[in-house]
């Protein structure tokens, strides 16, 4: 990581009082102060999360889209105690979160609080890696995303087990929190796809990990090495610390990247799908603007964006 995490300074985009794009600032939203917001909840969260010390697995309370993609009853918790403390400060806020769905905010709140109605939704994933955490393994995290009329402006991701926040502000660069060291990110440039460490990630459903396995069997001996570390949100941020050149997966929800893809864009990254469509379920791609057109036109070659026949032995 060295020469990647550069000293603290303020970029001029902060001064703009508006950036057009996925990304862009509200004039009228203080995007620092959602910010702020989701920085504590996402803390607060992390640390509830961090109090299980791994003496016995968390208590496994649903399964979702396959027997193997679970819930415990700490995601649970995680979500609603972001969503309370959101509430708290903005209560005509809609939330969008993994377990609980979109809820909308009280309409009477906003006037409270000064916000109009409507404008504002928060993007929550409680426990992003849910099986690392559920097999004490460190990368799991806690992803909160605030959009303003559907452009997410400001995300956090807290990994608590790495005593690291990630955060960024659209406009204002991305920053690496380590107690009270901050740093600021910028992604790998100039890296070809034969010596990209590359990081990925893989469905529940069988059909679609078959295809996952297919791809990685093409794609491994064109790039320096393969990495699958289990949280999205994580990899989308080791691609804005420069300790993955790029990242690139297929079926992640919005909440998944809603932060991490933020983050990684104000750290210079390319994020979008492929083909010149944008982040989404079917596919999502991070790199560094060069190697993103490589990795695009190699992986769209494959035609990764398919899925195979489930398993019935497996997945019933």
């Amino acid at each position: 990581m060295s020469g990647r995490l550069l000293p603290v300074r303020r970029t001029g985009r902060s001064a703009q009082a508006g950036i057009v794009g996925m990304t862009g600032r509200q004039d009228d939203e203080d995007a620092d102060a959602l910010l702020r917001i989701a920085l504590a909840a996402a803390s607060e969260a992390g640390r509830l999360l961090a109090s299980w010390r791994g003496d016995e697995r968390p208590e496994v309370v649903e399964t979702k889209s396959s027997p193997t993609d679970v819930v415990t009853e700490m995601d649970r918790r995680s979500e609603a105690l972001i969503t309370s403390r959101i509430r708290a400060h903005r209560p005509g806020d809609a939330v969008l979160g993994e377990e609980g769905g979109q809820t909308a905010g009280d309409p009477a709140g906003s006037e409270g609080d000064g916000a109009k109605p409507g404008r504002v939704r928060w993007i929550v994933d409680p426990l992003d890696g849910t099986v690392n955490y559920l097999y004490g393994l460190f990368d799991w995290a806690v992803s909160i995303a605030a959009e303003v009329d559907g452009t997410v402006v400001a995300g956090v991701v807290e990994v608590p087990r790495h005593g690291e926040t990630f955060t960024a502000v659209a406009g204002q660069g991305s920053w690496l929190h380590r107690g009270e060291a901050r740093v600021a990110l910028h992604c790998t440039s100039g890296v070809r796809l034969g010596q990209a460490l590359v990081g990925t990630g893989f469905g529940y459903d069988s059909g679609r990990r078959r295809v996952q396995g297919e791809v990685m069997a093409a794609l491994l001996p064109y790039v320096r090495d393969i990495r699958r570390g289990g949280s999205a949100a994580v990899d989308l941020c080791s691609v804005a610390a420069g300790r993955l050149d790029a990242f690139f997966e297929r079926g992640l929800n919005y909440w998944d990247f809603a932060a991490g893809g933020l983050i990684a864009r104000e750290a210079g990254a390319a994020v979008g799908g492929l083909d010149g469509k944008t982040e989404s379920t079917s596919m999502a791609v991070a790199a560094g603007p060069g190697l993103y057109q490589q990795l695009d036109t190699f992986l769209t070659k494959l035609n990764p964006e398919r899925d195979a026949q489930r398993s019935q032995e497996r997945d019933g």
